[in-house]
């Protein structure tokens, strides 16, 4: 049977002075050796930060700041040094970093991360994203469990469009002209971009470049008819319910699972393995849906939020 919450918690605690204490006597004696040899490199040196900190990244996106806050948090519980580097900027921008290790912790989006990594990848169902994952990913990475909540990009309309033009599923659009779609500039060249909607549902689309993820610049741009789709408001988006938004279907599954999944370096230790696993278990969509709403309609810092969460979860104390 599995131990309560406190438990687990008080073991990864004393786990983790357990492996700093006989540590701190090999690095000594390394660092004699070291001297000795006039090397000039740490042994030790773990990802981009000082010597023993594991460093958190995100993406420039809310949501995904939370939730790296709520990785860090839990680690730094675990009795781990935590270095933040948040609001990286999109996939493109990080990758090298996460594969040169100088990021060790990355909360990521399972379906778009294999598709960034094997762009020919046809995994549509979270355990073949989750297959797909262990080979794609570069030498020295791993993906840990994924959570149950997802954040998915999606083509969303306003009520008023989509009732006008009878609209339910992305392959209605394909009856209309002269369609502009907002989003990223990455939208571009993603699969589920324009030219996977032209060859999976005959939808032609111009492209808009609004470079807030989905944020507030888009909801507005949709609302006042600037742009007639916005590609990526994600399904855990307030706004979606708040704005009175109609989420098209996507059933040919242009877009795949994205569960939110932590990759991590390889050099992480099985109790920060199992301390951020804890959070995918309890990090269900439900509860992602909440944090986001709760960033957007309170405007509260990430580490406030992600702390009152990580304490309700009983994942720290």
């Amino acid at each position: 049977m599995k131990p309560p919450p406190e438990n687990r918690r008080t073991a990864r605690r004393l786990r983790a002075r357990m492996r700093l204490v006989p540590g701190l006597a090999a690095v000594g004696a390394l660092a004699l050796i070291s001297s000795a040899c006039g090397a000039d490199s740490d042994p030790f040196e773990s990802g981009g930060g000082e010597t023993g900190t594991v460093v958190i990244g995100s993406q420039q996106y809310y949501s995904n700041t939370l939730i790296a806050e709520v990785y860090a948090q839990v680690l730094e519980d675990a009795g781990l040094t935590v270095q933040r580097d948040f609001e990286i900027g999109q996939r493109e921008v990080y990758a090298a970093e996460l594969e040169n290790g100088n990021i060790d912790v990355f909360p990521e989006y399972a379906g778009s991360l294999l598709q960034y990594f094997d762009p020919e990848s046809q995994a549509r169902t979270a355990e073949e994203i989750r297959d797909g994952l262990e080979q794609a990913l570069p030498e020295g990475l791993a993906a840990l469990r994924e959570s149950e909540a997802t954040d998915q990009n999606a083509m969303v309309v306003t009520a008023e469009f989509a009732q006008e033009h009878g609209l339910t599923s992305i392959g209605d659009l394909a009856d209309l002209d002269d369609l502009v779609v907002g989003s990223t500039p990455e939208f571009e060249t993603r699969p589920y971009g324009p030219e996977g909607l032209r060859e999976v549902y005959g939808v032609e689309v111009q492209l808009q470049t609004i470079d807030d993820s989905g944020g507030p610049l888009t909801v507005k741009a949709l609302e006042d008819g600037d742009i007639d789709v916005a590609a990526n408001i994600f399904t855990a988006s307030p706004a979606i319910a708040a704005e009175d938004l109609v989420v098209l279907e996507d059933p040919e599954s242009l877009v795949p699972p994205e569960n939110v999944v932590p990759i991590v370096s390889e050099a992480l230790d099985a109790d920060a393995r199992a301390a951020l696993e804890e959070v995918s278990a309890a990090l269900t969509q439900e509860e992602l849906l909440e944090l986001n709403t709760r960033s957007v309609d309170e405007q509260a810092a990430p580490e406030v939020i992600a702390g009152e969460w990580v304490e309700e979860q009983g994942l720290v104390g």
